[in-house]
């Protein structure tokens, strides 16, 4: 247990908050600045609010590595990455369309917790890839540390990373060191006239040579790619690109609005497609985040399509049923997920995990959690603590 005497009083807190809650049998929701409030049902439970512990506790450039505590803005952590050349390479969403009442945008504990990555992640590596340890107030009130802070020092069950989309169901992320890296030398971005199930293959044959594709996107007809690294190697990529499929070269300071607009899902897409689902009612219009193999072919969903990572991230505006959508998903080998629906509840795929990967989820929260104190239900009920 933790030394109450040695502990900053705002940890006291949080973890009085735990107990308590344990030993009344109610349900805590874990919050920061809550620009993901749209994410589930954020209903449910009593507030844990992480936004008084904040701070960054280490940052060594030479060794790209930053620690910082859970309430921490993720704005501030950019920030004090970019004055030294450096910045966190999974790219993750913003949401600026979700700032809290002081428009801080999200913390750096959120970032963890809801396992988004941006555009980067096909080439630099997932959130759960960057996170070298944390710090987690478990539901027995115990603070526990996994991994540290640098790769060599995880050893055996990497369970730093499994707080990695957790969305807060298995404790309170109290702080988090991460992998950083350089800026890139070069980024150039060309986009070209391209069919879907073309595209697809084209972008993964591309993937399995030594060209510098940092991240793609494809939508309504037309593919972009992102190119980065050593200046030498984004030029001769760019120059074969355009002349072998008549690409054309985009500005940059054109292009980066776009690459920021998709990180942040504020582009024009996702704009739609909020705006569909808004003026559809109940009538079953939903936006739905699949993960499939990359040379999955064309899901063949009706509505809007918007496909990044080479083709392992989807995203589908579309009115077909959620049993639709979760059967074409398990046909391509994949899972789906609904983030802006008014007809499924936004995260809770329990239907879509097999039997065994449900046991193993119950089994981790009972592990954790075993009073249900964060059982919120966000990412999908436990039975065995409900």
């Amino acid at each position: 247990m933790l030394d109450a005497v040695r502990a900053p009083i705002e940890l006291t807190t949080l973890v009085d908050q735990v107990n308590d809650a344990a030993q009344r049998g109610a349900v805590l929701r874990v919050r920061g600045h809550g620009s993901k409030d749209f994410l589930g049902d954020p209903s449910k439970g009593e507030l844990l609010d992480t936004r008084a512990w904040q701070g960054i506790e280490q940052y060594e450039p030479s060794e790209l590595v930053i620690k910082a505590r859970a309430g921490t803005p993720l704005s501030e952590i950019e920030a004090v990455l970019a004055e030294r050349g450096q910045y966190l390479a999974f790219e993750p969403p913003r949401w600026a369309f979700q700032p809290d009442a002081q428009g801080v945008g999200p913390t750096i504990g959120g970032v963890v917790a809801s396992g988004f990555s941006g555009p980067g992640r096909v080439s630099r590596g997932a959130v759960r890839d960057h996170v070298l340890g944390t710090g987690v107030l478990n539901g027995r009130g115990e603070v526990l540390r996994f991994g540290g802070s640098v790769m060599k020092n995880v050893a055996g069950f990497d369970l730093s990373r499994l707080m990695a989309g957790s969305m807060g169901t298995l404790g309170v992320i109290l702080d988090v060191t991460l992998k950083v890296m350089p800026q890139p030398v070069a980024t150039a971005t060309i986009r070209m006239d391209m069919a879907e199930a073309e595209a697809l293959a084209q972008v993964n044959q591309w993937a399995a040579q030594p060209l510098p594709l940092d991240a793609s996107a494809w939508w309504d007809g037309l593919l972009v790619l992102r190119l980065r690294g050593a200046r030498a190697a984004v030029e001769s990529a760019v120059q074969r690109l355009c002349h072998e499929r008549q690409g054309e070269l985009i500005a940059q300071p054109s292009a980066e609005p776009f690459w920021q607009g998709l990180r942040d899902h504020s582009d024009e897409f996702f704009q739609k497609a909020r705006q569909a689902v808004s003026q559809s009612g109940h009538q079953g219009v939903s936006l739905w985040r699949m993960s499939v193999p990359s040379t999955a072919a064309p899901l063949g969903l009706p509505g809007e399509q918007l496909t990044e990572w080479f083709g392992a991230q989807r995203w589908v505006c579309t009115s077909a049923p959620a049993a639709v959508v979760f059967e074409a998903a398990a046909r391509a080998g994949g899972h789906a997920q609904p983030l802006v629906s008014q007809t499924v509840q936004p995260l809770v795929h329990a239907a879509a995990l097999s039997p065994v990967l449900r046991q193993l989820h119950q089994r981790v929260q009972q592990s954790f959690d075993p009073h249900g104190v964060f059982n919120t239900g966000r990412l999908h009920a436990n039975p065995a603590v409900s």
